[in-house]
């Protein structure tokens, strides 16, 4: 009989607090995904830390639900932001997407006009 194996995804890791510079109630999301509307969780996460082990991880804040509106790409393997208001040109945060690879400019616009992320994403 074969043994199940166990396969956990460690990164990126994205942390999203109910409050500013990351206090309050928190939950973590694990993987590549993306979050269609942030008012879903804790009526609108205050702030986020993101953490992963690639260098070519980013994460993209984009200012309407379902990937839509302005965005933002945020490169590298860490960033922490502990005020999502009036982030994006004055704009708040409303959908993200969290990657552990590089998502250039024309992939997020064609996410941005499709809704539809690449294969291997959660949606939440």
């Amino acid at each position: 009989m074969e043994q199940a194996k166990v396969s956990q995804v460690l990164f990126p890791r994205l942390t999203l607090f109910s409050d500013e510079s990351f206090n309050g109630q928190f939950v973590i999301g694990r993987g590549n995904l993306g979050i269609r509307n942030l008012e879903n969780i804790f009526d609108g996460p205050e702030s986020l830390r993101f953490l992963s082990d690639n260098r070519n991880a980013c994460l993209v804040l984009f200012t309407r639900t379902a990937f839509r509106g302005n965005f933002r790409i945020y490169l590298g393997p860490a960033r922490n932001l502990p005020e999502l208001e009036d982030l994006l040109r004055g704009e708040d945060v409303e959908s993200l997407i969290s990657s552990n690879q590089r998502l250039s400019v024309a992939q997020v616009r064609l996410i941005r006009l499709t809704g539809v992320l690449p294969a291997g994403f959660r949606i939440v």
